[in-house]
């Protein structure tokens, strides 16, 4: 595909993927959690209540969206949006190092109310502070704006 049919992908269409996988990870968690847990699980005031809700609910998304990233570079609420997670530098898949760092680079990214999401708004390649770390964009097809893959 040709750089002059893509564009960044934008603030508000990665909040609304983000909100889709949030979804789709409760559907899986929620229940499990509730498995195991029974009814204690929604009702405790326990930050963590086992090594299985920390399997459960830290590990088994941590794996899940690694995983989508290297597989397909999107997960399923990028691919409702049509976008997809690139290297930064090459415009090709990232490798799996990239997905595990810009996962790590989530929490990075919640640091001062959430500004390392928030910067995708105003960065002129849609970066993230998790994409920065991990040299990655979010890209999907259309629009006026062309991507340049390297430095610049």
């Amino acid at each position: 595909m040709d750089n002059h049919e893509l564009e960044y992908a934008g603030f508000w269409l990665r909040l609304v993927a983000t909100i889709i996988d949030t979804i789709l990870l409760m559907l899986v968690t929620l229940p499990l959690g509730y498995f195991v847990y029974g009814s204690a699980y929604f009702g405790s005031e326990q930050f963590v209540l086992g090594a299985a809700d920390v399997l459960i609910n830290w590990v088994l998304p941590a794996i899940a969206i690694v995983l989508f990233w290297i597989a397909r570079g999107q997960t399923p609420g990028k691919m409702a949006i049509g976008a997809r997670i690139v290297d930064a530098a090459t415009g090709g898949p990232i490798s799996p190092g990239q997905a595990i760092v810009r996962y790590v680079g989530y929490f990075v990214s919640l640091i001062g109310l959430f500004i390392g999401y928030l910067w995708v708004g105003f960065d002129p390649k849609k970066q993230g502070w998790h994409d920065h770390i991990a040299r990655t964009v979010a890209i999907r097809k259309k629009g006026p704006e062309s991507v340049t893959f390297g430095k610049g």
